[in-house]
Protein backbone atom coordinates (compact mmCIF):
# COMPACT_ATOMS: atom_id res chain seq x y z
CA UNK A 1 0.00 0.00 0.00
CA UNK A 2 1.31 3.21 -1.18
CA UNK A 3 1.35 6.26 1.67
CA UNK A 4 -0.49 9.09 0.51
CA UNK A 5 1.45 12.65 1.30
CA UNK A 6 -0.23 15.85 3.02
CA UNK A 7 1.77 19.02 3.75
CA UNK A 8 1.28 21.09 6.54
CA UNK A 9 2.75 24.04 7.95
CA UNK A 10 4.25 24.19 11.24
CA UNK A 11 1.42 25.94 13.54
CA UNK A 12 -1.38 23.23 11.59
CA UNK A 13 0.88 20.74 13.03
CA UNK A 14 1.00 21.53 16.46
CA UNK A 15 -2.56 22.63 16.31
CA UNK A 16 -3.52 19.19 14.99
CA UNK A 17 -0.92 16.64 15.90
CA UNK A 18 -3.40 14.25 17.11
CA UNK A 19 -5.47 14.14 14.19
CA UNK A 20 -2.08 14.07 12.26
CA UNK A 21 -0.57 10.74 13.99
CA UNK A 22 -4.05 9.59 13.24
CA UNK A 23 -3.64 9.76 9.82
CA UNK A 24 -0.43 8.64 10.01
CA UNK A 25 -1.32 5.30 11.90
CA UNK A 26 -3.54 4.85 8.55
CA UNK A 27 -1.10 4.72 6.11
CA UNK A 28 -0.61 8.31 5.40
CA UNK A 29 2.27 10.52 5.18
CA UNK A 30 2.34 14.29 6.31
CA UNK A 31 5.10 16.48 5.41
CA UNK A 32 5.44 19.43 7.27
CA UNK A 33 6.62 22.87 6.02
CA UNK A 34 8.24 26.03 7.79
CA UNK A 35 8.02 28.97 5.36
CA UNK A 36 6.59 26.97 2.84
CA UNK A 37 9.90 24.73 2.70
CA UNK A 38 9.64 20.93 3.65
CA UNK A 39 11.73 20.23 7.08
CA UNK A 40 9.96 16.98 8.36
CA UNK A 41 8.28 14.37 7.65
CA UNK A 42 5.83 11.88 9.59
CA UNK A 43 5.27 8.79 8.68
CA UNK A 44 4.12 5.18 9.69
CA UNK A 45 6.82 3.03 10.77
CA UNK A 46 8.07 0.75 8.53
CA UNK A 47 8.02 -2.68 11.01
CA UNK A 48 5.65 -3.40 12.85
CA UNK A 49 5.32 -2.61 16.53
CA UNK A 50 6.31 -5.85 18.27
CA UNK A 51 3.32 -6.67 21.05
CA UNK A 52 4.45 -6.57 24.25
CA UNK A 53 3.91 -9.65 26.43
CA UNK A 54 4.23 -9.39 30.13
CA UNK A 55 5.67 -12.13 31.93
CA UNK A 56 7.06 -13.56 29.05
CA UNK A 57 10.64 -14.11 30.99
CA UNK A 58 9.10 -15.04 33.93
CA UNK A 59 11.09 -17.88 35.77
CA UNK A 60 14.08 -17.46 33.38
CA UNK A 61 15.82 -14.38 35.02
CA UNK A 62 17.05 -14.54 37.78
CA UNK A 63 18.31 -11.28 40.44
CA UNK A 64 21.09 -12.52 43.36
CA UNK A 65 19.47 -11.20 46.77
CA UNK A 66 22.82 -8.94 47.05
CA UNK A 67 22.47 -7.20 43.64
CA UNK A 68 22.64 -3.87 45.31
CA UNK A 69 25.52 -4.32 47.88
CA UNK A 70 28.43 -1.56 47.88
CA UNK A 71 31.07 -2.62 45.38
CA UNK A 72 34.16 -3.54 46.68
CA UNK A 73 36.65 -1.16 46.71
CA UNK A 74 38.91 -2.32 43.74
CA UNK A 75 35.68 -2.06 41.35
CA UNK A 76 34.87 1.78 42.77
CA UNK A 77 38.33 2.60 42.76
CA UNK A 78 38.61 1.88 39.18
CA UNK A 79 35.54 4.30 38.48
CA UNK A 80 37.27 7.11 39.86
CA UNK A 81 40.62 6.88 37.93
CA UNK A 82 38.15 6.98 34.79
CA UNK A 83 39.14 3.57 33.18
Amino acid sequence: MKATTKTVNIHQAKTHFSKLLAAVAKGQRITICKDGTPVAQLGPLDVPIPVRRPGLLKGRVAVADDFDAPLPPDVLASFERGS
